[in-house]
């Protein structure tokens, strides 16, 4: 990855006589240093960058810090009071600085630009209108503590994270991102900073702040650079406090259409066929994260809402779709999917979307909608494509009427892409081959080496690997008979595009690795 080094203007030159005169070291070049080279965070990125301050080492019990302003003090006492450590402040000019905070963080100076701090009182006049006055980018706060935890969520929003997980450690409270699918270790605070800062995240999502001994659901709506981005906040309590997870709604990184969530072309022909029938059930499952609510509003928006009333009940609405409605279900007033379900079908909708079939009256009403003339799509948790009949059997409903109203299921999966940046070719081993399940000799397959751009793990993005059954007329007949898994597989099988066959398509063309492909699908595939 290479950065863009400027030039040291006379503000530079200013502060580095200052700097002598005041007795500090001045370092000329600071990639040498083993916070820089081991990619070591101890304060977060924008506050790094805002404040033009970088921790170096530690070095006889104090951290050495680099500033490039001398006479900026109280940045300095912040990350005292953050790590809890004697500094020792050392000069370097800002350009130099900059190079090495980019080096320690992974970050391209175009992801955050355009990220200036709001007008001040333009923003609390639109919170004191909507209720929702929070503004990640806001910066006037004298509190340490609430500028950090801001600094925090706008880093795991610029590094593209799905979720952040707050998790109370007996020595203080350890936080990690969940990039690509994959949790990754960020910062630590300290002890006497885990309570407040949780307490911080329960206020500004609306939760009781004294009860800390039951599980507690909430939301935070905030904005940054114009965007408002949704966090769904859920608090469960462990042995050392309340260990908080936020899910990260960013609407600007949501990539809605059929064609651009990675189906393959005999797949996708297939699945478009299925959605142009005019009543019956198509399936989505998978497991939590795994792009099923993508994939069914990729699906909706490709059909014409001019046209066909399109209705939606979705537990929580995670993103507004155009000229569609979408209902939320509340548990509070007693409106539940099944209670939603009823009052959708008295408003004559021709396609109704279920967030998620969870139990017998939803699955009953969904079949009694798909057998009156109504295409339904919903999503269930399960691992492959033929489980969804097995599991909608479990809960009780009888197989003819699952042989009558399911027309297609998809399993989905997601995968982590190699890193375009460091991808490099391999010949695989024989025991790689052997569990892709190929024959082929002299296959040259693709990885990841590892670079500043992917934070060392040779991926970077993640693409979809679907299965999609068809309920064909073998199918149904096999549904009366049994509605094992196994065996609705066998009956399926000139009908079924599988995981690993999606999977192993990704592979030959460079796309992700088998090590990849083999950690998300099942070896028994």
């Amino acid at each position: 990855m290479s950065f863009t080094f400027r030039p040291a203007s006379q503000k530079d030159e200013e502060n580095r006589l200052l700097a002598q005169k005041f007795g500090m070291e001045i370092l000329a070049d600071l990639s040498s240093y083993s916070f820089v080279k081991q990619k070591v965070i101890v304060i977060p990125y924008l506050f790094a960058k805002q404040h033009g301050v970088l921790p170096l080492e530690e070095k006889n019990g104090k951290v050495v810090v680099a500033v490039a302003h001398p006479l900026s003090l109280q940045p300095l006492e912040e990350i005292r009071l953050f790590i809890k450590k004697e500094l020792q402040p050392v000069f370097c000019i800002l350009p130099v600085l900059e190079d090495a905070i980019e080096r320690c963080y992974h970050q391209k100076q175009s992801e955050i630009e355009g990220l200036t701090p709001p007008d001040e009182k333009k923003e609390r006049q639109e919170g004191d209108e909507t209720g929702e006055g929070y503004d990640l980018l806001e910066q006037s706060s004298q509190n340490a503590l609430v500028r950090l935890l801001n600094n925090i969520l706008m880093e795991a929003i610029q590094q593209g994270a799905s979720d952040i997980h707050f998790e109370p450690q007996e020595e203080g409270l350890q936080i990690r991102f969940r990039i690509d699918g994959i949790l990754q270790k960020r910062f630590d605070a300290p002890s006497d900073m885990r309570s407040q800062m949780l307490t911080r995240i329960k206020v500004m999502a609306k939760l009781d702040i004294a009860e800390k001994r039951l599980p507690q659901d909430g939301r935070i709506k905030l904005k940054a650079g114009g965007r408002e981005i949704d966090f769904r906040v859920s608090t469960i309590p462990v042995v050392f406090g309340e260990r908080i997870v936020l899910r990260i709604l960013d609407r600007s990184n949501v990539v809605l259409g059929l064609a651009k969530i990675g189906m393959q072309a005999k797949t996708l022909h297939l699945f478009q066929k299925l959605m142009a029938m005019p009543e019956g059930i198509i399936l989505v499952t998978g497991p939590t994260g795994s792009g099923k609510t993508t994939t069914l509003y990729s699906a909706l928006m490709e059909m014409n809402a001019q046209e066909m009333n399109i209705m939606t009940i979705e537990d929580p609405v995670e993103y507004k779709l155009p000229s569609i409605a979408q209902m939320g279900v509340n548990p509070k007033i007693k409106l539940t999917f099944g209670s939603g379900l009823r009052h959708i079908l008295r408003q004559d909708p021709d396609v109704i979307m279920i967030g998620e079939i969870r139990d017998l009256e939803t699955a009953e009403i969904a079949i009694q909608a798909s057998l009156t003339g109504h295409l339904v799509f919903s999503t269930l948790h399960t691992n492959d494509a033929p489980s969804a009949l097995t599991r909608l059997a479990d809960m009780g409903i009888e197989p003819y009427l699952l042989s009558s109203s399911v027309i297609g299921i998809l399993a989905q999966r997601l995968v982590r892409k190699i890193c375009p940046q460091c991808k490099i070719s391999y010949t695989p081993s024989e025991k790689e081959m052997g569990e892709l399940g190929w024959e082929e000799k002299d296959v040259c397959l693709w990885k990841g080496r590892g670079c500043d751009s992917c934070f060392g793990t040779g991926y970077k993005g993640r693409h979809g690997i679907f299965e999609l059954m068809e309920v064909s007329s073998p199918v149904k007949k096999q549904i009366l008979e049994s509605v094992d898994a196994t065996v609705l597989r066998k009956a399926a099988f000139s009908h079924i595009i599988d995981l690993l066959q999606s999977g192993r398509e990704l592979i030959k063309n460079g796309i992700t690795t088998s090590a990849e492909v083999l950690r998300v699908v099942r070896m028994g595939e």
